[in-house]
């Protein structure tokens, strides 16, 4: 059965969440966690998002990934796979009130590096971050049962950020700091 694609306005409680999560995570998976990180749409402050907080979770390293996994099924949370090829392991815990997307990623990993610096660009750039908000809106009417569609159609977008993260981050003028956003 298909599942809603909704998107909510920002609740101030969404941090407050992770931070609940994220201290249940660390005790459940104990000294495999090097880092865990709040990131998609409920962790840029204002951001309308789905109502579900995402969560990545870096390891020691791949070793780590079989014990934790296996930990996180213990724990309640649907395993989703390694989609991507990318060794970003996918778990799901919805039977909570508060609805949370966790992702096992080793040391270094390229997926973890895109989501923060995504993140990080659009805490720092409010108008990037609303057209973002406004194209998610638009995608939510558009593919209202097809969360598969609703995420390929923002990649083009996410891209774009990561790469301008990127490009501030190594020193680029950024366009929008001259006034040319």
């Amino acid at each position: 059965m298909a599942t809603l694609v909704e998107i909510v306005p920002y609740d101030l409680n969404w941090p407050r969440h992770f931070s609940t999560i994220s201290s249940e995570l660390r005790q459940l998976l104990g000294n495999k966690v090097v880092a865990i990180d709040h990131i998609g749409s409920t962790s840029v402050p204002g951001l309308s998002a789905k109502p579900l907080i995402d969560i990545d979770i870096t390891l020691n390293g791949l070793a780590d990934i079989p014990a934790a996994s296996a930990a996180l099924i213990e724990a309640g949370y649907d395993p989703r796979g390694n989609r991507y090829g990318d060794d970003v392991w996918a778990f799901l815990h919805s039977g909570s009130t508060r609805k949370q997307r966790v992702y096992l990623c080793p040391p270094d990993n390229e997926t973890h590096r895109r989501r923060l610096a995504f993140r990080d660009y659009l805490r720092n750039h409010k108008d990037v971050a609303d057209a973002y908000a406004h194209l998610k809106e638009r995608l939510a009417k558009q593919f209202p049962y097809d969360g598969d569609r609703y995420t390929a159609e923002k990649s083009s977008f996410i891209s774009n950020v990561v790469e301008r993260a990127r490009s501030v981050a190594n020193g680029a003028i950024d366009s929008e700091q001259v006034g040319e956003g």
